[in-house]
């Protein structure tokens, strides 16, 4: 049994964790459209030097030998540039691209639909049953994205269709990225996956848009901050402190307390950026929160049993 000082700490780092991930997102939005920061490059920034941070974090208090190791298997080296591409780089874009065309609310909701999508991709493939916690599940991921897309009206959307669209395709991007990541979690620290699947993935965007096509004479102190806190704070630190928090808290722990991501990202973009919510936007929050509570209780669900080391997927908004 674990000691309780050792439980408030990992208590401590994945509520941390999960609200710097969720008012990442909200600072991401202000930054797009208060400041018309590009999407493509806050990508860009993000993803390279996260990922750094990440690995040097590896080197400096865990095993060094592993952030460089995984290169040498030509086989393990194509997944992680695979996953880098397809998982981190996909993930990372659609979300913020979603971000930019709505919020930071709405768009980090719809994420939170990628273990519904796992879920109904093991079921059409057959590697599981549907169980009635299943259904519940859906049903709630559906009652949900209906009164927060439309807050009930038949006849209009309350959120633009790109980020629905860019939304959803984030879910889609999540539920690849937490099954393809499994065999490499499976042979290394996630430490070393996310960050060199960030720096991948940074790379790759980079081929398309240099980094360094942005005046940086119009950045503000105030946007140095503000970009400081979303690279550190909401995806660095967010993601190392989600990680530790599993010395010493349960799977299920970290999976019920990570929903304060996306409690955190409504509450901040609602109170600070002033979006609008309609009540049954709120109702449809409430469902998709409960859907995540409910996967989190379900220890043997269908999502559980193919995530990574420690029942939990590399999990990184």
């Amino acid at each position: 049994m674990m000691d309780r000082p050792n439980k408030k700490i990992g208590l401590i780092l994945v509520i941390t964790g999960a609200t710097f991930w969720g008012v990442g997102g909200t600072v991401s939005q202000k930054l797009f459209q208060q400041y018309a920061i590009d999407v493509n490059w806050l990508v860009i920034v993000r993803l390279l030097i996260a990922g750094i941070l990440l690995l040097v974090v590896q080197a400096l208090r865990k095993d060094f030998s592993q952030v460089f190791s995984v290169w040498k298997n030509k086989k393990t080296a194509i997944k992680l540039i695979i996953f880098g591409l397809l998982g981190m780089l996909a993930v990372q874009y659609t979300y913020m691209a979603s971000i930019n065309h709505g919020n930071a609310a709405v768009a980090t909701l719809l994420q939170y639909l990628a273990p519904v999508m796992i879920i109904i991709y093991l079921l059409v493939r057959k590697q599981t049953v549907l169980t009635r916690q299943d259904v519940l599940t859906i049903s709630l991921s559906l009652v949900g994205c209906f009164f927060l897309l439309t807050n009930g009206s038949l006849s209009q959307l309350s959120v633009p269709i790109p980020a629905i669209i860019w939304g959803l395709l984030s879910g889609l991007a999540l539920a690849f990225y937490t099954l393809y990541a499994v065999p490499l979690l499976k042979q290394y620290d996630s430490l070393v996956v996310v960050g060199w699947a960030m720096i991948i993935g940074g790379l790759a965007l980079s081929l398309i848009q240099s980094p360094w096509q942005m005046d940086y004479t119009n950045l503000t102190v105030e946007i140095y901050l503000y970009l400081a806190f979303v690279v550190i704070f909401g995806t660095m630190i967010a993601f190392w402190f989600y990680i530790e928090s599993l010395q010493s808290l349960s799977p299920k722990e970290t999976s019920l307390l990570g929903s304060l991501e996306p409690l955190s990202a409504v509450l901040t973009t609602v109170i600070w950026l002033n979006e609008p919510f309609g009540y049954l936007q709120w109702v449809g929050t409430a469902c998709i929160l409960g859907m995540t509570v409910l996967l989190a209780f379900n220890t043997k669900s269908s999502t559980e049993k193919k995530s990574g080391k420690n029942g939990k997927s590399p999990r990184v908004e």
